[in-house]
């Protein structure tokens, strides 16, 4: 018996004058019934399909073909002879698409028999289709024809219009013909099982479709994601589920809606427009730009992926030419995500589907030209399809758009040129920001938790609020629509019922929402176990400790998946967690953010809240300040009880009917400074005093003070510039109640050379862990315009320049994905000679993603695209601050993680573990992935992609990147290496000891072992590949003087001295020496402190290589590279490398290759100064010396050739030298006294700071010229067993000559302050002068009164002074500057006698803390960075101390006072220099420190036992009696101890060498205090 028919109930959509497209679910019994039915009759059905789908559906088809032909047959008497049924299975995929598989078919069907009234039938998608109707349209000149899609592209895009065509090798699509189908059937119910990427492609086209048409059908797909993904993606249990609409349920009625509203407009095009003349054009919305993405990442990004970003880019072109709104582009945006779509070239979907290479292959002119030869284009014109609104285009038909515009839209950066200065200066310019980012986010959080339905007006649409509307709808808390064509988003809150989302909540770099959510998801009560919150490689940089900290220590859940501090997290939910409320510390000087993420979550929590602030200053009030009033508009009302203390009531917000987002006042600040930078008008509309925001002050309180005409009423603000370049500087600002503007306060700075020139922004310490270190990004990029700033603690000051001297090349600036770093620096373009590249276009994205269009359109700056080059982002210099990062190479155990941790801490920067980034981006362990299938290779491929991707990517610039040992193995790798060295970044390798690695590697067990032996044996093979891929070399081994803590160190020198932060360069504004050695092996001088000795008023220490033991042996290189190393573990002075040969007066005996090879050493080891005689090989070195000086020198042992008086050739070598030097040395041989007058006659001529010459006489009568010798000169010591050269003389000797000759006049120094009698600083500094042949007297001046040192700060010979109490705050106001620590500290101890503009000025300064950094880091035990310390005090002193610690790096300081009142101030005033800075009033609460410093007088404070539970260092400041009772209760305990008078001592030598600017003897200065403080004591 014959089942019966199971026919679907459908929808019919017509085409071309016939309902040929037929919409239903389960079709296949309609499907043979219509066609039976309704369409002529065949005699053959061939029916082709490929090998999958025949799987699925092939027995389905001829069941029901034989079961409806039945019914047909017995329902019509007429009825021909029953019809065959033929089916052709092909393998699938796109090789199908040929023309041999057609011409195979068409055999096929000949040796079937097939005739004229046969019927085709193609099952399956695109490929299928356009084959099969190709096949059709052609087989005895066209026969019936019938589409049956199964996937959803094909649905709405291939199988609509006729197209069909095969592939031939020029190219895709490229022979075919247009065959309309009989029918369309578009059976729901195959979509089901479809996988979800393939889902996700076929929803490119429907979204597409709505875009350019339909505006109420877009609307439903942006507010029913979820609801059709459903629809799809979710398994019923009922197989006939929807064939009728009794049976269909809510999401399938929604998914058949879209999919034929999609069907309808394609169809009514086509019907139109059927051989896409003009207007089925616009069916190719984002396929002109997408076409030719797919055509470089096809396969592995399909096609409705690239179409998705191409949408994404042709509405940012309709954007950038003033046709769509923002509003349009961020809602097409959040579309394509809500449905699995990718959006920017940079989306993580797309860089998990595509290789590295593929992705660097999509580039903006690569995309022009392929689009080029797109069928699209006419001509030479690129045709895009441009929206005016979503649902609606420019034309009915695609638009002509100039290249240089489009290219503008693809580049991943952008050009800015200066704006000329002419009678446009005289408009008004009107602009309009976009919503308060700040606001925003607290508003979509507080509307989605609150109950009731919310407008939100003004809304900013950014990245930022996408994804807070992303994971608020994952969550379920919330539903979203728009109305007022986007410019409204209606909110229907949820009343805090949320659910677990289904996947993990990806943030972006979204630092505002992930705060924010960070408590929220506490508040879900239903869904899975846990919520993992994450983000990008630079958001898993971010601080978010202390409020995980506060949370958890409140019951809450939360786990770091990766690295502590930062995420990503695991928030669970199990157990009825949630989020337990009542009382909650939260340290909150680090973010505002934390503070209004527990307040805006408090009402929903299961106890009232009562927030405590705690860990000094709150920062950035006004932002808290926000979150409240918010919190009181959306109905709750939060109790203020004091400073720092809040309670929250329980209850539910309710949502106003209307809630309008105030414009963003930081980006207000951008078109403001704009007017300010260029002399013109601009007004803000919605940005006045009345404002909720702290950055609405910028105008009064920062661009009336440079000059600006500011108007401002309660809703608008008006700027007018002073004439361009006029701009005055701000001297001192706080800007702590508006920290996000002072990137922009900072460019203008920059050109504000007015009122002093200098600006000195301070209170925006928040600023270090924003989206990138954002004062370190200010230093670096304004470097690249030749201005210099200079980074602090909780500032930066900026000294300015006039404009038109800024760098008159066109710098490349690194934005570091941060939006506001991008807009500063695009208003210093605007006046900058020659504008700038801005290399990361999009991250405006994150708070104004139209800013280039204002900027272009309204403010009419000239811009264009710009593609940047890689090695451009490491050329910037002038400020001394390197951008790029510093990759780390070595073998495994070598040290690589560990030193680059310290040298991360130390410089700011952030530290990447290349072996850790790759676990979290591959998701596998390493030894996971070596025990996979791929086994090493598989390791080595993701190496490379991964160090591609970190190093021209996530972290190009600001981070230490510590790579794996085999990392040199790969060419490919090294290639890249080079490329970044090529570009000045700096590749520094570790040379470790073998055998203390193969001790480690025996003992590692986290890595696959090596084999016994084979650790040395892969080192010597990887030796040279690490040389080729790196240009700094360190000497790693712990048998060093110092042992490890002092390789940390040089480590971090290093690592400075290679970003050019710190280069250790002497100061040639004084008379400088530097002393030569002369032994065989420079561990001679490392007993008894001799080398302090020998280098006593010397600024820099002489290795000379050439005197060494054994340097003509075959190892001499690995030899005088442990000479090196030991003398940099001895000294910190700089060195002066030398290799001087037989001919130039040394003892080098090898070849001129040998002699370079260690030169070149030099260079890769980081001297300072290399010394190289000018010869043809000196050029070489010159061009490879990065960031060390070259001395250019020429000897002359016989002073007959190099004369100084009438000499053409000491002309000629002197032009010679300065063509491969930077400073040159021209050294001649004295026959006659008279010589060395010569000499200095041509020194005074040639020799300027500009360009340093070192010009002297050799031999017994030419000592004279070493006396006048302006800078650098080489000199002995009396410890030395022999002189480097004839005549040489020590420091002592030629300041006693110079002080003869008048040109060392004898200066007065003095102790000041009561009592003094019994101070032992005369004798040490005395007997300091007496050692250096200083002809200066230390004395005492007893005084109780500042006004008593005025007569001693008159007398022309003053010097210098030590200031002791009472006087150290009362000094101040006699002094014209204070240095950044005293001003910090409070307090002066040093006064030191400065020449400024031609005229002496005093300066205070503190060495107090010098003392305590110098003694505490002698005697370090731990890691400053990861170590804790005490300070028991909190007088004057302990301000001191507290700045120390803060120098050294330490993190986390406890204070301990009697009085707690005063600590609390201390820890309210410091705190933002700490990770943690709190105060306890028992000492047995503290725990175990690895440092305590004592700053109180000596007393019988009982220092408990648990202080000293593991080693540390003690140190006292009070040095009577020399063993304090905290002392006394260290050493107790065997830790290293610290007296008062050891930093005394070193305090007094910072002094010392502050006045005379000469190295202190301090073994001699040691020696006399001591002996002066035992005769006292």
């Amino acid at each position: 018996m014959t089942r019966a028919l199971k026919l679907a109930e459908v929808e019919r959509i017509p085409i071309l004058g016939t309902e040929s497209i037929v919409c239903g679910f389960h079709l296949v019994d309609y499907i043979w019934t219509d066609i039976f039915s309704n369409l002529p009759a065949a005699s053959t059905y061939v029916l082709i399909t490929d090998t999958n789908l025949a799987k699925l559906y092939l027995s389905k088809y001829e069941e029901s073909f034989q079961v409806a032909w039945a019914h047909h047959s017995q329902a019509s008497a007429a009825v021909a002879a029953a019809p065959r049924l033929l089916t052709h299975v092909l393998p699938p995929g796109e090789l199908s698409k040929s023309r041999a598989t057609k011409s195979a078919i068409e055999d096929w069907m000949f040796s079937e028999k097939c005739t004229r009234d046969t019927m085709v039938l193609a099952l399956g998608g695109g490929v299928i289709g356009d084959l099969v109707g190709y096949v059709a349209a052609t087989f005895m000149r066209g026969v019936g024809f019938i589409q049956i899609p199964t996937s959803l592209l094909a649905m709405v895009d291939s199988s609509i219009g006729g197209k069909t065509a095969v592939d031939t090798p020029a190219g895709k699509n490229l022979v075919g013909s247009f065959w309309q189908p009989k029918r369309i059937y578009m059976d729901m119910a195959v979509l089901s099982t479809l996988p979800p990427r393939e889902f996700s492609n076929g929803m490119a086209e429907v979204v597409k479709t709505a875009a350019i048409w339909d505006a109420a059908e877009f609307d439903v797909l942006e507010a029913s994601s979820v609801e059709v993904r459903r629809a799809v993606l979710s398994s019923t249990q009922d197989a006939d589920a929807g064939l009728t609409l009794a049976t269909r349920s809510e999401e399938q009625k929604l998914l058949q809606r879209v999919i034929a509203a999609s069907a309808r407009v394609k169809a009514y095009v086509v019907t139109h427009d059927e051989r896409e003349s003009g207007m089925r054009g616009l069916l190719n919305f984002g396929h002109t730009i997408g076409h030719a993405i797919e055509a470089i990442l096809s396969p592995q990004v399909l096609h409705g992926e690239c179409v998705a970003v191409g949408c994404v880019l042709e509405a940012e072109v309709a954007r950038r030419m003033g046709h769509l709104s923002e509003v349009g582009v961020a809602r097409l945006v959040r579309c394509l995500r809500a449905y699995g779509l990718p959006t920017t070239m940079d989306d993580p979907l797309l860089r998990g589907l595509a290789s590295s290479e593929q992705l660097a292959g999509v580039r903006p002119q690569r995309l022009m030209d392929i689009m080029g030869v797109d069928k699209k284009t006419v001509g030479t014109q690129k045709r895009l399809v441009v929206l005016k609104q979503l649902g609606a285009t420019l034309e009915l038909k695609p638009t002509n758009v100039s290249d240089a515009l489009i290219l503008e839209v693809l580049s991943a950066g952008v050009l800015v040129k200066p704006v000329n200065d002419d009678s446009a200066a005289a408009t008004e310019t009107v602009v309009v920001p976009p919503g308060s980012k700040s606001i925003s986010n607290r508003a979509l959080q507080l509307a989605a938790l609150g109950k009731g339905v919310c407008r939100l007006r003004n809304l900013l649409h950014s990245d930022d609020t996408q994804v807070m509307m992303a994971a608020l709808q994952a969550m379920g808390g919330c539903e979203f629509a728009w109305e007022d064509g986007g410019d409204t988003l209606v909110v229907t809150g949820g009343g805090g019922a949320l659910h677990a989302p289904t996947a993990e909540v990806y943030l972006g770099n979204a630092g505002t929402a992930a705060r924010f959510l960070t408590t929220t998801v506490n508040l879900i009560s239903s869904g899975g176990d846990s919520t993992v919150l994450t983000g990008n490689a630079r958001m898993k940089l971010r601080p978010c400790g202390p409020l995980v900290d506060a949370l958890r220590a409140n019951g809450c859940g939360i786990d770091y998946c990766e690295k502590e501090g930062s995420l990503p997290l695991r928030v669970s939910h199990s157990g009825g967690r949630g989020f337990p409320g009542g009382r909650i510390q939260l340290a909150a000087s680090v973010s505002s953010q934390y503070v209004s993420s527990i307040l805006l979550c408090a009402p929903y929590a299961q106890e009232p809240v009562r927030l405590e602030l705690v860990g000094g200053k709150v920062i950035s009030q006004p932002y808290i300040d926000m979150t409240l009033a918010m919190m009181a508009q959306f109905g709750c009302q939060v109790q203020r009880i004091s400073e720092t203390e809040y309670l929250i009531p329980l209850g539910a917000y309710t949502n106003p009917a209307e809630y309008v987002v105030e414009s963003d006042a930081s980006s207000a600040t951008y078109p403001l400074a704009f007017a300010a930078i260029t002399g013109r008008q601009c007004t803000v509309p919605n940005i006045g005093s009345a404002s909720l925001q702290g950055d609405a002050r910028f105008a009064v309180d920062v661009l009336r003070p440079m000059g600006c005409t500011v108007e401002q009423t309660a809703t608008s603000t008006t700027v007018r510039g002073p004439p361009r370049g006029q701009l005055l500087a701000l001297g001192d600002i706080d800007m702590e109640p508006m920290t996000d503007a002072f990137l922009t306060a900072s460019v203008l700075a920059a050109v504000a050379p007015g009122n002093g020139g200098v600006t000195r922004i301070r209170g925006i310490a928040n600023q270090h862990v924003k989206e990138c270190d954002r004062i370190q990004a200010m230093c670096t990029e304004l470097a690249r315009f030749g201005v210099t700033a200079t980074n602090h603690a909780d500032g930066i000051d900026v000294h300015a320049r006039p404009f038109n001297e800024l760098a008159s090349a066109t710098p490349s600036v690194h934005c570091y994905d941060d939006h506001r770093v991008a807009m500063s620096f695009s208003v210093l373009a605007c006046l900058a000679p020659g504008g700038a590249e801005l290399r990361e276009r999009r991250c405006v994205g994150k708070t104004w993603p139209q800013w280039w269009d204002v900027l272009a359109r309204d403010l009419g700056a000239p811009i264009a695209g710009a593609e940047p080059q890689e090695e451009e982002h490491v050329e910037a210099e002038a400020s001394g601050v390197a951008s790029p990062s510093v990759v780390v190479v070595g073998m495994r155990g070598a040290g690589k993680s560990t030193l680059s941790k310290a040298a991360a801490s130390a410089l700011g920067l952030a530290f990447v573990d290349m072996d850790e980034y790759l676990e979290q981006q591959v998701g596998q362990t390493i030894p996971e992935i070596i025990a996979s299938e791929g086994g090493w290779a598989a390791f080595r491929a993701h190496e490379s992609r991964l160090l591609a991707q970190a190093l021209t990517k996530d972290f190009a610039t600001g981070a230490i990147i510590a790579c794996g040992g085999g990392v040199v193995e790969a060419p490919e790798n090294r290639a890249l290496l080079q490329r970044h060295m090529a570009g000045s970044g700096a590749v520094i390798c570790l040379t470790p000891n073998m055998d203390q690695v193969a001790d480690f590697l025996s003992q590692d067990k986290t890595r696959p072992a090596y084999a016994a032996g084979d650790a040395r044996d892969v080192y010597e093979r990887r030796k040279p590949l690490y040389s080729e891929a790196s240009n700094y070399e360190i000497l790693v081994d712990k048998s060093l003087p110092g042992a490890w803590p002092r390789i940390e160190q040089e480590f971090v020198r290093l690592a400075a001295f290679a970003l050019g932060r710190d280069c250790n360069r002497v100061d040639l504004a004084h008379p400088s020496y530097f002393v030569s050695l002369t032994a065989k092996d420079v561990g001679e001088y490392l007993a008894n402190d001799r080398l302090a000795a020998v280098t006593a008023g010397a600024h820099a220490v002489e290795l000379r290589a050439d005197l060494l033991a054994a340097i003509d042996e075959d190892d001499s290189l690995a030899r005088v590279h442990w000479q090196f190393a030991l003398l940099r573990h001895a000294t910190p002075l700089p060195v002066v490398f030398t290799v001087r040969t037989v001919a130039q007066g040394g003892a080098f005996r090898g070849t001129d290759a040998q002699r370079m090879a260690l030169l070149h050493a030099a260079l890769r080891w980081g001297a300072e100064y290399v010394d190289v005689e000018v010869d043809a090989h000196a050029a070489a070195l010159y061009a490879a010396r990065r960031n060390t000086l070259v001395i250019a020198s020429h000897h002359d042992p016989t002073g007959r050739q190099l004369r100084w008086a009438q000499c053409e050739f000491a002309t000629e070598i002197l032009q010679r030298a300065r063509a491969c030097g930077d400073i040159v040395k021209l050294i001649s041989f004295a026959n006659q006294w008279s010589d060395n007058i010569d000499c200095l006659e041509f020194v005074k001529r040639h020799h300027s700071p500009a360009t340093p010459l070192i010009a002297l006489n050799m031999g017994y009568a030419g000592q004279m010229s070493r006396v006048l010798c302006p800078v650098l000169t080489p000199v002995t010591h009396p410890l030395l067993a022999a002189r480097a050269a004839p005549g040489q003389i020590s420091v002592q000797q030629i300041n006693v000559a110079r002080a003869t000759a008048g040109l060392l006049p004898a200066r007065k120094m003095a102790l000041c302050g009561t009592p003094v009698q019994q101070s032992p600083g005369p004798a040490m500094h005395n007997a300091a002068f007496s050692a250096l042949g200083l002809p200066h007297v230390y004395g005492l001046c007893e005084t109780a009164e500042a006004s008593g040192l005025a007569e001693l700060f008159a007398d022309p010979e003053f010097g210098g002074a030590s200031i002791t109490i009472p006087l150290k705050q009362s000094v101040i106001p006699l002094l014209a500057h204070l240095t950044p620590a005293a001003r910090r500290i409070g307090a002066v101890n040093t006064v030191i006698p400065t020449v400024v503009g031609g005229k002496s000025v005093l300066v205070g300064d503190n060495t107090d803390y010098l003392g305590m950094v110098g003694c505490l880091r002698r005697a370090q035990v731990a890691a400053f960075p990861k170590a804790s310390a005490l300070v028991v005090g909190a007088g004057g002193t302990s301000r001191a101390a507290l700045y120390a610690l803060y120098t050294l790096g330490v993190g986390s300081v406890t204070i301990y006072n009697r009085t707690a009142q005063r600590a609390e101030e201390l820890v309210a005033e410091f705190s933002e220099l700490f990770v943690s800075l709190v105060s306890v009033s028992d000492l047995a609460a503290v725990g175990s420190p690895d440092y305590v410093v004592g700053t109180i007088p000596a007393c019988e404070l009982v220092y408990p036992d648990s202080l000293f539970v593991k080693g540390g260092v003690a140190l006292d400041m009070a040095y009577k009696p020399r063993w304090t009772p905290l002392l006394e209760a260290a050493k107790r305990h065997g830790w290293s101890v610290v007296s008062g008078i050891d930093v005394l001592i070193e305090q007094g030598i910072h002094q010392m060498e502050k006045w005379t600017h000469l190295t202190a003897p301090t073994k001699i200065m040691a020696e006399a205090a001591y002996a002066k403080y035992n005769a006292n004591n």
